[in-house]
C-alpha cells in the first residue's frame, strides 16, 4: 500500500504548501483539497501545478471533497464539479472523491437516495468525458450514506458504470459500526482510494471530525482493518486524513512527518 497526504490534515496551508510538505516528508502521493487548489489556480496555471507535484515527486491522487448535494445549493456544486473534472486530468489526476448530502425532513430516505442517484449520474457522464473515476465516501452514522453497502447501491442505481467505485474511510465506517463482511463485500476494483485516521476514545455518537488522531494512537482496529485490506488484494494509495485543530496548529511540514511516521509504524505492524 502507498502512502499519500491529504489536504485535510495540513489544512490551514496552502496547495503548494501541502506538496512541498508532503514531498519534503516522503510522501508518495497527495489527496489535494479541492478549495486549496481551486484558489491557486487564480493566480497560477494547471501546468504550474503539475510542475510542482512534479517538482516533488508526489502524485495526485485524487480531488477532495466535491459534494453531492441535490437539496442545496446544487448548481454551485455542479459548477464546481464541473471546474475540477476540467482541472483534474490536466494536472495527472484520475479520482474525484464525492460525498453526499443529508436527507430532507421532507423526503423518504428511498425518494432521496433517488435523488442522489440522479446527481451522481450526471456527475458520472461528466467524469466519464475527462477520463476519471469517481469515488463516493460514506460518511459516519450518514442519514443516507453511512458506510459501503449504502454506496454500492447508488453505483448499482446508476447502472454500475465501471469508473465509480467507493472510498473507504477508517473513521467513518468506525462511527458506521461497519463490519468486515461489508468490507469483504467491496469489489476490489471498486474501491479506489483509502482514507487513514484514528479517533480518541468515546461515544460512537459524539465522534467529531476534530477527534481523529495519528494512526495508531487512538481506539480503532487499524491493524485488523489494513490487514484484512491486503488479504482483500487492495494495493493503491493509503491517505492521512486528519481534521484535528491542535494538530494544525504545527508547521506544514512537522504535520507532514508525524503523519508518515504514524502511517509507517501501522504498516510494520501487518
Amino acid at each position: 500500500m502507498k502512502s499519500c497526504l491529504n489536504g485535510a490534515t495540513t489544512m490551514p496551508y496552502t496547495f503548494q504548501q501541502d506538496v512541498i510538505a508532503a514531498g519534503t516528508a516522503g510522501f508518495a502521493g497527495v489527496e489535494i483539497w479541492w478549495p486549496k487548489l481551486r484558489a491557486y489556480l487564480k493566480t497560477h496555471s494547471t501546468q504550474e501545478a503539475k510542475a510542482l507535484l512534479d517538482d516533488n515527486n508526489v502524485k495526485p491522487v485524487g480531488l477532495c471533497p466535491l459534494l453531492i448535494w441535490p437539496f442545496r445549493d446544487t448548481e454551485e456544486a455542479r459548477q464546481s464539479f464541473r471546474e475540477a473534472v476540467e482541472v483534474a486530468p490536466q494536472i495527472g489526476c484520475d479520482l474525484v472523491i464525492i460525498c453526499p448530502d443529508f436527507q430532507p425532513a421532507t423526503m423518504t430516505r428511498e425518494e432521496a437516495l433517488a435523488a442522489h442517484a440522479r446527481e451522481v449520474a450526471q456527475m458520472a457522464a461528466l467524469a466519464a468525458d475527462h477520463k476519471l473515476r469517481l469515488a463516493i465516501e460514506p460518511i459516519g452514522q450518514h442519514t443516507l450514506v453511512p458506510g459501503p453497502s449504502e454506496a454500492l447501491k447508488l453505483v448499482q442505481m446508476i447502472g454500475s458504470p465501471a469508473h465509480v467505485g467507493v472510498l473507504l474511510d477508517t473513521f467513518h465506517y468506525f462511527k458506521s459500526r461497519v463490519s468486515d463482511a461489508e468490507i469483504k463485500a467491496i469489489p476490489i476494483n471498486r474501491l479506489y482510494v483509502v482514507h487513514l485516521n484514528d479517533c480518541e476514545n468515546r461515544p460512537l455518537d459524539e465522534l467529531k471530525d476534530e477527534h481523529r488522531l495519528y494512526p495508531t494512537l487512538g481506539v480503532i482496529p487499524l491493524k485488523q482493518r489494513l490487514s484484512l485490506l491486503r488479504d482483500m488484494g487492495y494495493d493503491g494509495f493509503v491517505s492521512v486524513e486528519i481534521f484535528r485543530p491542535e494538530y494544525w496548529q504545527q508547521p506544514a511540514d512537522e504535520i507532514a512527518h508525524d503523519s508518515l511516521f504514524y502511517f509507517r509504524k501501522l504498516m510494520q505492524t501487518l
